[in-house]
């Protein structure tokens, strides 16, 4: 167990001031062969005490009357790799389809685009009309017809594991591997680009021994897109602009959030995901919009109003992630957690151990 004493508290707006260095052997590169054997770090955010354990041991931490939120977003096959008729080749990544056969698509060529494109994918010629380019960099993209995306997408899609998680093309087992564990067990709703990573580490197993805890499950939905993973490009992280990403939170999620902190027990978020829908849903006071688009964008100093206790993976530096992650328990309690889990070989990222924040 380590103590560490939290410094006086300091409003950090400058993007630097989230940054650390991490050594390449600490990015998990693939999940481990049990969900629940990541590590577990327990930070205390009121006073930075730390503790280390191991995620089947997290019912040590919940109690009878907790309410534990997930987010049940499930990961699309949304990178599709072909060749343009000239040979070069091309990758797609589906980001957001827009109406029927157009959609909002990241495109990695070396070859020149051209405003109509004939591309060869699964042994087909394919006729795409580039309609644009989006501020982010995606292109707006149009695709015929009798054109099934999301029939290609289901038979030679590849899941959209993140660029430091490296895969050489003749890895099929790993590639097999990412389809079953780039996936929580509760995905439900088909629509992310990302997983919700703190969602990884649950087993069935897990999730039926904090039910008998009795500490409740709840589901929302946030579908993971630019937004999660867009890098801050201005020093000042008060003028970077969220993208938007749909969410969805019922009635009844908002009802027994409300029940459980009259009762003085805890709303657990899985995840920032889980923690930005919460919160969202929490800024429109008594009119919640349950559904809908978020660009909410947390960063300290934030008064955080639904989310008590915060499950969380291990995020890239100068990140919005880990400015959540910030906002909730203090930056430097933060940076102090992630220099000890360097020290103790914690897997960083996507694939990753896990941070609850208490």
């Amino acid at each position: 167990m380590n103590v560490i004493v939290p410094k006086s508290v300091e409003i950090c707006t400058k993007l630097a001031d989230f940054d650390y260095d991490l050594p390449k052997d600490l990015i998990a590169q693939q999940p481990l062969e049990n969900r629940d054997d990541a590590r577990l770090l327990i930070l205390y955010r009121n006073t930075g005490k730390i503790e280390h354990r191991k995620f089947y041991e997290i019912t040590d931490y919940l109690s009878d009357g907790d309410l534990l939120v997930l987010n049940n977003t499930k990961v699309i096959p949304a990178r599709i790799r072909g060749n343009k008729t000239s040979g070069a080749s091309i990758e797609l990544l589906f980001i957001e389809e827009l109406e029927e056969n157009q959609w909002k698509v990241l495109i990695k060529s070396r070859a020149k685009l051209r405003e109509k494109e004939e591309i060869r994918i699964d042994s087909k010629i394919i006729s795409v009309n580039l309609l644009g380019r989006s501020e982010d960099g995606a292109w707006y993209v149009e695709f015929n017809k009798d054109v099934d995306i999301k029939r290609i997408m289901n038979k030679i899609g590849e899941m959209p594991l993140p660029p430091y998680i490296k895969r050489k093309k003749d890895s099929n087992a790993l590639y097999s591997l990412d389809q079953e564990r780039y996936q929580t067990v509760f995905a439900k709703k088909a629509g992310a680009i990302a997983a919700p990573t703190a969602g990884l580490h649950f087993s069935q197993n897990i999730l039926k021994n904090i039910k008998t805890l009795g500490t409740e499950i709840e589901f929302i939905t946030l579908h993971v897109g630019l937004g999660t993973f867009l890098p801050i490009k201005t020093e000042d992280i008060r003028n970077h602009q969220m993208h938007k990403e749909y969410y969805e939170c019922s009635e009844e999620v908002v009802k027994k959030i409300k029940k459980t902190k009259e009762k003085n027990n805890r709303v657990i978020a899985t995840g920032s995901t889980a923690c930005r829908v919460l919160e969202t849903v929490a800024v429109n006071g008594k009119a919640p919009q349950l559904s809908g688009w978020t660009s909410l964008f947390i960063h300290p100093p934030y008064h955080f109003q639904y989310v008590d206790i915060l499950l969380t993976n291990f995020h890239l530096p100068k990140t919005t992630l880990l400015l959540l992650v910030s906002a909730f328990a203090g930056r430097e309690n933060i940076m102090n957690a992630y220099e000890i889990a360097k020290s103790k070989g914690y897997r960083f990222f996507s694939y990753g151990d896990c941070m609850m924040i208490i």
